[in-house]
């Protein structure tokens, strides 16, 4: 699927959120897929890479040491400690090459999304994407492997939490359904681009 613009010069910047296991990765993945331009902004993290995440591409995997220093040298549009000892931010590096025909994906987590908010008005289209229930959450997360049972019941007092301000986005998706909530991000993402699909 292709898309064409009416190249208005102003820069974009699509923010996804979403409680951790909601699917907002995986729809992050379509929506570079299907929007012409679209760039990934690459995140700044503290926590180890997972699997065959790479440094750079997944994220920018920086010592404690390392992101307090980014943190001192203003170097982040926004930045929080996350989980207990993992931080996360976005390089203004990353924002600053956003334009209307090279727009940017950012995917962070609820309170990034809203400094990123405040700071770029407009020039943002911030989606909440929501899971059908918390239950549905949990299996998702246990499905997953990954963590214990005690890491487990931290993210989801957090997701219960993040799920509480969903209100304050420019627009929530619920992702009961993959590909339906891919599809609906992709129109949300072009109308706000001012483009038009095309096959």
């Amino acid at each position: 699927m292709k898309t064409s613009s009416n190249h208005t010069g102003r820069p974009r910047i699509i923010v996804l959120t979403a409680p951790s296991g909601a699917g907002k990765t995986s729809i992050a993945r379509a929506l570079l897929k299907r929007i012409a331009g679209l760039r990934f902004s690459v995140s700044a993290t503290t926590r180890a890479a997972r699997g065959t995440e790479q440094n750079g591409v997944d994220y920018h995997f920086l010592t404690p040491e390392a992101f307090k220093h980014a943190i001192d040298q203003d170097a982040f549009a926004e930045y929080e400690e996350v989980y207990p000892s993992k931080w996360y931010g976005t390089p203004y590096a990353e924002i600053d090459r956003a334009t209307s025909e090279e727009p940017i994906l950012l995917d962070i987590d609820i309170h990034g999304a809203l400094r990123v908010k405040e700071k770029y008005g407009s020039d943002v289209l911030a989606i909440f994407v929501e899971p059908p229930s918390v239950e549905v959450l949990t299996e998702r997360l246990r499905a997953r492997g990954t963590e214990a049972e005690e890491a487990l019941a931290v993210r989801l007092d957090r997701a219960r939490y993040e799920l509480l301000h969903s209100d304050k986005f420019d627009v929530r998706v619920v992702n009961d359904d993959l590909m339906r909530a891919s599809k609906e991000v992709t129109m949300l993402t072009n109308r706000f681009l001012g483009r038009t699909e095309s096959v």
